[in-house]
């Protein structure tokens, strides 16, 4: 099997050597600048380290769906920044602040245009099952981006609305990573799909958790965001469910107050001295630990080999433990 960092450096050389683009340059521009500001890669790192645990030979036709994956992230993320009129992406100017909303929105579909385009580059036997899965997946990220926006305009959600959204938004298409490795390398590992789906999908959960949590506690220098800005857009993240959870009168009269405060420096500091008075900062360390563990325990259900599982457990703390 290859290493962790040798698939990264397969994906990364890969990225690189994609025609990304075309005229107008406006429109192709951004596609080309996302993907040259760098990212975490983890949903082609993850479709490949699976298709590994099965075939010593990384091909590119199996490396083509593996960047649609990360394409169609890509989109996501262009697309999210507008509704949010976020300034930082990866410590970078937004596409919507460099270029403006409405080229953001068309590059936007055209990555996602592209991430299709990629995908059809498979084995032409696998394309159909390929299809299925990228298209569901696709549309279950937008339902939970929705639910994003929705749950901005309550004043409460449960976390069962909130795990459920950030299981849209982020789980499924880390699941499908998962579970598109397993797709390319064959009908004989097909009775694994479903198990290392719910891997993905558990671990998106995780990882979603940790960038909550890293938007609060993180270095904006490593995170490569703005810290705070869940709290200044008073967004629905794991610490400010939690904290509408837990909080008895007294706690829910200071968490009111400080979610008040006008000047935003002041209500970040105020928000975070909240979440680790009231226990929220360690809740949040638990429920990482948690759904982490959840997810191991699904490997650990598998018949993969030793070697196999300790290699998708390597990967899974590589997202887990992370800095940014």
């Amino acid at each position: 099997m290859y290493s962790l960092s040798e698939i990264d450096g397969i994906v990364q050389k890969s990225l690189a050597n994609t025609d990304l683009k075309g005229e107008p340059a406006e429109l192709y521009d951004p596609m080309e600048y996302m993907v040259a500001i760098g990212g975490k890669r983890i949903r082609p790192r993850l479709c490949l380290t699976v298709y590994n645990l099965f075939s010593d030979n990384i091909p590119q036709e199996v490396i083509y769906p593996a960047l649609a994956l990360e394409i169609f992230h890509e989109f996501t993320l262009v697309h999210d920044d507008i509704m949010d009129k976020a300034e930082l992406r990866r410590n970078q100017p937004t596409v919507c602040r460099k270029w403006g909303g409405n080229v953001a929105i068309l590059s936007g579909d055209v990555m996602f245009i592209k991430a299709y385009q990629l995908l059809s580059e498979c084995d032409p036997a696998k394309l159909p099952s390929l299809l299925s899965l990228f298209s569901e997946t696709a549309a279950k990220v937008c339902e939970g981006q929705q639910y994003d926006m929705n749950y901005g305009d309550l004043p409460f959600i449960t976390m069962e609305d909130y795990i459920n959204m950030i299981g849209l938004k982020t789980g499924v298409l880390i699941a499908c990573a998962a579970k598109m490795g397993v797709l390319l390398a064959g009908p004989a590992f097909s009775g694994l799909a479903d198990s290392l789906y719910r891997f993905g999908y558990l671990l998106g959960i995780t990882f979603q958790i940790t960038d909550d949590y890293l938007d609060c506690f993180g270095d904006v220098s490593s995170f490569g965001k703005k810290i705070g800005g869940d709290i200044a857009e008073n967004k629905k993240s794991w610490l400010l469910v939690e904290s509408m959870r837990i909080s008895d009168a007294s706690l829910r009269k200071r968490l009111t107050e400080s979610m008040a405060i006008s000047d935003e420096k002041e209500k970040i500091a105020a928000m975070q001295r909240f979440y680790v008075d009231s226990g929220v900062k360690t809740g949040a360390e638990r429920a990482i630990e948690k759904y982490y563990g959840k997810a191991i325990e699904v490997l650990e259900g598998t018949p993969l080999d030793s070697g196999q599982r300790a290699r998708m457990t390597e990967f899974a703390k590589a997202i887990t433990y992370r800095i940014r």
